[in-house]
């Protein structure tokens, strides 16, 4: 029994890694406590890669609170097969593909009250059975925290591409996101960047910006840990509208968390926004070797340019 289950496993890894070398960048994006607007990040920098004319897949492993289907606007969709064993993911707009495990519920209030292996087995399932095709980027939601899907994504995609870390500037959540900076290197996961959103409000009234959490917090962190800082993204009234109504936040225009997200975006696609996955307790210190900088985009002040 145990032999045919490690069989199978490894059949299992063998379509993983088949599947996800069509795909160019694997993203994980991560936020050490809950409430920082993670999906928020994820679901629009993929509108904004798809804006710039890349190709994105998005899967959903927050099993327990599958929200970017709702955001998408695909929250109706249904789990298709075409043969049976491949799952066929949705496709919101043409160069977007997602995969959640809302797609599969047939009623939404419904808790999923899974144990660990089941939620592993899941999202492994999302990886070695869903079609995605070829694809610039697979950008990974993940729950807070780091524990089993976390775990499970760095474990079993190979090449993992990096981690996104999304924090708020308020001091909680700053310590919560250190932690997840620190699970990445432990993992030896790239992490190519912290971004710190709803940094400060925008007022409607007076275009004025009030500092309901606080501002900078993320930014100091990224200093402190020498991790690359991607940019902030400001609070704004319209935005958890636009998302309970599956629109398109970042093609609007005259909004500047669009604005922000779309810069982020691009730093991401165009830019050199990805930091090594070496040791790095030896950042900014006569130890640290001048050959791995060539590589490095974190905030070392010691990084050779």
């Amino acid at each position: 029994m145990a032999e045919n289950q490690m069989d199978e496993y490894e059949a299992q890894d063998k379509r993983i890694r088949e599947r996800l070398d069509r795909i160019g960048r694997k993203i994980m994006i991560m936020s050490g406590k809950g409430g920082v607007g993670k999906t928020t990040v994820t679901v629009n920098l993929a509108n904004a890669l798809v804006d710039m004319g890349c190709t994105v897949g998005v899967l959903d492993t927050d099993l327990h609170g599958p929200n970017v289907a709702v955001m998408f606007g695909c929250k109706d969709a249904e789990l298709l097969s075409g043969d049976g064993q491949t799952f066929i993911p949705v496709t919101p707009r043409p160069g977007l593909k997602v995969m959640s495990l809302a797609f599969a519920l047939e009623d939404p209030d419904a808790p999923v009250i899974w144990r660990g292996s089941l939620k592993n087995s899941a999202i492994r399932q999302f990886l070695s059975d869903v079609e995605w095709g070829d694809l610039d980027y697979l950008l990974i939601d993940t729950p807070p925290g780091t524990g089993d899907e976390q775990l499970t994504v760095c474990q079993s995609i190979p090449e993992l591409t990096g981690s996104i870390i999304v924090t708020t500037p308020q001091e909680v959540a700053v310590l919560d996101a250190r932690r997840s900076v620190n699970f990445s290197r432990k993992l030896g996961v790239a992490i190519i960047g912290v971004i710190e959103n709803m940094s400060g409000l925008i007022c409607p009234h007076c275009k004025e910006e009030i500092p309901i959490f606080g501002k900078g917090g993320g930014k100091k962190m990224c200093q402190e840990m020498h991790v690359p800082f991607l940019g902030a993204i400001p609070m704004e009234i319209g935005l958890p509208e636009a998302e309970d109504n599956g629109k398109e936040w970042v093609a609007e225009t005259g909004h500047p968390s669009a604005e922000a997200l779309r810069a982020i975006a691009n730093e991401i696609n165009n830019g050199t926004a990805c930091s090594t996955s070496r040791d790095t307790s030896f950042l900014g210190t006569p130890s640290c070797k001048p050959s791995a900088c060539a590589s490095c985009t974190s905030n070392c002040p010691s990084r050779k340019k």
